[in-house]
């Protein structure tokens, strides 16, 4: 088997003129709108300084991401998924502090466009820092909440039906485990952050990048081997590694040059590493379910042959997880194309 993965460095708001691929599946991390590191991106001037002037300014930038959606929407296929994740943003307006409430603006657009809105998915990112606190320490009315949380949305259309043999069959080897399933489909994941410093040479200060497990389980969870995978914000590349670990195909776009740069050419460089680290995933998956059948309370009884393993229902019993034979990369000026191999 094969998938392909094609890379741009381009504006996301002209994606569709790069290529006419159905998409299947969207997860991203949008910049935020209303934070600082992202001023420039949306072209908010950090000198507004009242209620009118801030408002415009955030207005602005909701715009600005209804662009790219739009044009995302443009390879979605009609059963297709979209995942975001989004945080809100707080930020002092002269004297007044206030909430920006980001995932709120995009949950409008969805709607507004026929979709419907699924259960979402908060992501808790508490840090135990004593400082983490806003406003005026212990007294009270003058202090505020910290966020600790982002909010993963997820939206659909109309229910996929799989109706051909090979989407079926890709469905079948696609499956999760029991045990993974009582993780994933709770509505409060803790998942650690990664680092944001950015030390790419003519790129930004902060990568503003999510975790590979994030996109790994929204991958698994909304998506079958074979499907197409959009990423329009596509940063240090972390949705294409995921899909090309779940064996689907991906789009990824990103404007930074310097990003784009530094991850197909980490590809090329590091290719053995990257296959290896990748494939070393896929062990650890299988580990961690083998060590979930030996500790069980319960009794495991089917047999899934392609792992060799024990599995709590039928609908394990076709799951397969091929590891990466090795990856080859078409590079040009603004584009890159990946091809993965499975064994």
């Amino acid at each position: 088997m094969e998938t392909k993965h094609l890379i741009l460095n381009h504006n996301s708001k002209e994606v569709s003129a790069k290529t006419d691929q159905k998409v299947d599946l969207i997860v991203t991390s949008p910049p935020y709108p209303m934070i600082k590191m992202w001023d420039e991106l949306f072209e908010i001037d950090s000198l507004a300084k009242n209620e009118e002037e801030i408002g415009n300014e955030f207005k602005k930038s909701i715009s600005f991401l209804n662009e790219i959606w739009n044009e995302s929407l443009r390879l979605l296929s009609e059963d297709a998924i979209v995942c975001i994740n989004i945080g809100d943003a707080t930020r002092k307006i002269g004297s007044q502090f206030r909430l920006f409430n980001n995932h709120q603006k995009i949950v409008e657009y969805f709607l507004s466009k026929g979709f419907v809105q699924l259960p979402s998915i908060i992501w808790r990112k508490q840090t135990n820092s004593p400082n983490k606190f806003m406003g005026s320490g212990m007294l009270p009315v003058g202090a505020y909440v910290t966020l600790e949380h982002e909010y993963i949305l997820i939206f659909r259309k109309q229910k996929r039906d799989f109706l051909k043999n090979n989407e079926k069959e890709n469905r079948l080897e696609s499956a999760f485990f029991w045990e993974e399933r009582n993780v994933w489909f709770n509505d409060v994941w803790d998942v650690k952050g990664v680092k944001q410093r950015n030390n790419i040479l003519n790129s930004r200060e902060r990568t503003a990048a999510y975790p590979f497990e994030i996109a790994d389980r929204l991958i698994k969870m909304f998506s079958v081997k074979g499907d197409t995978v959009l990423d329009p914000f596509l940063g240090t590349g972390t949705t294409t590694l995921a899909a090309m670990l779940n064996e689907r195909n991906s789009i990824g776009v990103e404007l930074d040059e310097g990003l784009y740069l530094n991850f197909v050419d980490s590809l090329k460089k590091d290719n053995n590493t990257i296959t290896k680290k990748m494939n070393k995933k896929i062990d650890e998956r299988i580990s961690e379910h083998e060590d979930f059948v030996t500790n069980s309370q319960s009794e495991v009884k089917y047999f899934n042959e392609n792992l060799k393993t024990r599995v709590k229902t039928k609908q394990e019993l076709r799951i397969k997880i091929n590891k990466i034979k090795s990856i080859q990369i078409e590079k040009e000026k603004n584009e890159a194309l990946l091809r993965v191999n499975y064994f």
